[in-house]
């Protein structure tokens, strides 16, 4: 999984609007890379967590093709688009394309820097729930295949009895099965089974 870094990264064209939103940003005690290209970004993308602010109209590859590729890639952190008058076309398609939201130059400095606080809010929200998926998943592979068959039974509310006939063993069996469950999923009751199962999708 990568690492939630909570960095902005501010691909635009424009040296001065870097330079600008970036002294912004680091007073406001964020961490800033700049990029002068979609495609420098592409080249030096680190790999960690965070959010974007994206110039929409730029040379070679412009905003809307960055986000395409990115997707492919595979790289998802929020985006806010950053458009310059006459751009509204094409920040509205950003959106469309999964961008969180978008700025028309010039803006407020504290919208932008309230903007980026609700982006990096939900990365962490997402890191969170991805990182306790993995987690489970990791549980859950642990387990025999005869006790995963056992939590599939458990967790659908199917008694001890109900499993023994189910699996064709003895009701004691189930009962062993149905412990080592429990420890390895790391699982106190019955509900908080379902819930880890619930995570795994099951």
């Amino acid at each position: 999984m990568n690492k939630l870094d909570n960095i902005i990264y501010i691909v635009d064209d424009d040296e001065d609007f870097r330079n600008s939103i970036s002294w912004l940003l680091e007073s406001a005690n964020q961490t800033v890379r700049c990029f002068s290209s979609a495609r420098n970004f592409l080249e030096n993308y680190d790999g960690n967590l965070g959010c974007m602010l994206l110039d929409v109209r730029m040379p070679d590859i412009n905003g809307l093709a960055l986000q395409q590729i990115m997707a492919e890639r595979g790289i998802n952190i929020p985006i806010i688009v950053i458009s310059g008058h006459g751009d509204i076309q094409m920040a509205v398609s950003a959106m469309k394309q999964g961008a969180m939201d978008f700025l028309e130059k010039p803006f407020d400095g504290d919208v932008l820097i309230r903007l980026v606080k609700k982006a990096l809010s939900s990365v962490k929200t997402d890191y969170d729930r991805l990182t306790e998926i993995k987690r489970v998943r990791d549980l859950f592979e642990n387990l025999s295949k005869r006790e995963a068959e056992v939590m599939g039974l458990v967790v659908n509310g199917k008694s001890n009895r109900d499993i023994a006939a189910s699996l064709k063993i003895s009701p004691k069996t189930v009962e062993i099965h149905r412990s080592r469950v429990m420890t390895k999923m790391k699982a106190k009751n019955v509900a908080e089974l379902i819930q880890l199962s619930n995570c795994l999708e099951i």
